[in-house]
């Protein structure tokens, strides 16, 4: 009998909407990584729904694309010069 709830690395497809520990692993974080990330900015701060915090695969992909490219880094540095 399937699980309820599979693993997300097993899906044919990511789902658009992550729980916490799912937005961290997509984006290749530990969890206590990923909050530190929300906490300073870095990462969006999700979605509460119906008591739920979700994150959104595509912003994810945004931030993480500009934590690669430096941007968010380039931004936070600017705010303390």
């Amino acid at each position: 009998m399937k699980s309820r709830n599979p693993d997300p690395r097993e899906n044919s497809y990511p789902p658009r909407g992550m729980r916490r520990e799912t937005a961290a692993w997509w984006v290749g974080f530990s969890p206590t990584k990923f909050d530190e990330l929300v906490t300073d900015g870095r990462m969006p701060p999700g979605v509460l729904v119906d008591g739920c915090r979700v994150w959104d695969r595509y912003q994810l992909d945004e931030a993480f694309t500009r934590i690669l490219t430096g941007s968010v880094a380039a931004t936070a540095w600017s705010r303390v010069a």
